[in-house]
């Protein structure tokens, strides 16, 4: 007797995300809202398998195909949500991507957060499965920061970071960091880390007593602001891309 044959195809949540709907387990969220249908039927699940997105639609409008893999670096100016919309009305990243982006950039999410008063480099995708793998700590991806900072604090309470710390029951993984440059009480602080918890950095450094006035994300992986201006973006090129998602994918 034969065997039976799996269907051919991908779960529907992952070729939405793929397509720039959403993240998967946002897309999860919408499929238990009975907010994605296949031709014309409500989904019940995300375990659906579809080979292409043919007949799919959220919230009654159709999806397209979806486009190739995009990522673009942003300059995030401080004073800006990340956040698509914010319940108080202050101004969002997407208030200056809108003159920022290509007119053929689409719908882009961004990886991960900055901060309202943390500025630098943003990440945004058009590939929810892209962004959430690059979000996940198992990936282990380091974001490199800048600080500048008031108080005291020698080089050694910095290397002692690298063990990890635990504030308030909050265990913080490796942080790599160095003091820059230091003015009497004032320092520039390099902080490297793989987790990127809430706060992280701004609740680490408070805890050695010192008082944050800047906070600048300067990398993230391979990708770096360097001269980017405040406020602008650019598209990281398709092989750069590629080259870093292959590499996600053997973590």
């Amino acid at each position: 007797m034969a065997q039976d044959q799996k269907p051919e195809g991908e779960r529907i949540a992952k070729l939405l995300a793929r397509a720039g709907v959403a993240s998967r387990r946002e897309v999860e969220r919408m499929i238990a809202d009975g907010r994605v249908s296949l031709h014309g039927k409500v989904l019940e699940t995300p375990a659906t398998i579809i080979p292409t997105l043919r007949g799919v639609a959220v919230d009654g409008k159709p999806v397209g195909k979806a486009d190739r893999t995009r990522l673009f670096a942003f300059h995030k100016p401080t004073g800006l949500i990340t956040a698509e919309h914010d319940p108080r009305g202050r101004p969002t990243i997407y208030t200056a991507l809108r003159n920022a982006l290509p007119k053929d950039a689409g719908r882009v999410m961004p990886v991960g957060r900055l901060d309202l008063n943390t500025e630098g480099l943003l990440l945004l995708t058009n590939d929810g499965e892209f962004k959430r793998a690059m979000e996940l700590p198992a990936s282990g991806i380091p974001r490199t920061y800048r600080a500048r900072t008031f108080g005291e604090v020698t080089q050694a309470q910095l290397e002692s970071l690298i063990d990890g710390i635990t504030i308030e029951g909050i265990r913080y993984g490796r942080i790599d960091a160095n003091m820059e440059r230091s003015t009497g009480r004032n320092q520039w602080i390099e902080l490297t880390i793989t987790e990127g918890k809430n706060r992280e950095i701004r609740r680490v450094l408070e805890h050695l007593g010192l008082q944050v006035s800047r906070l600048i994300r300067t990398g993230y992986g391979p990708f770096a602001i360097g001269e980017l201006a405040r406020g602008q973006a650019t598209e990281i090129p398709k092989q750069q891309v590629e080259r870093f998602r292959s590499g996600l994918k053997r973590r």
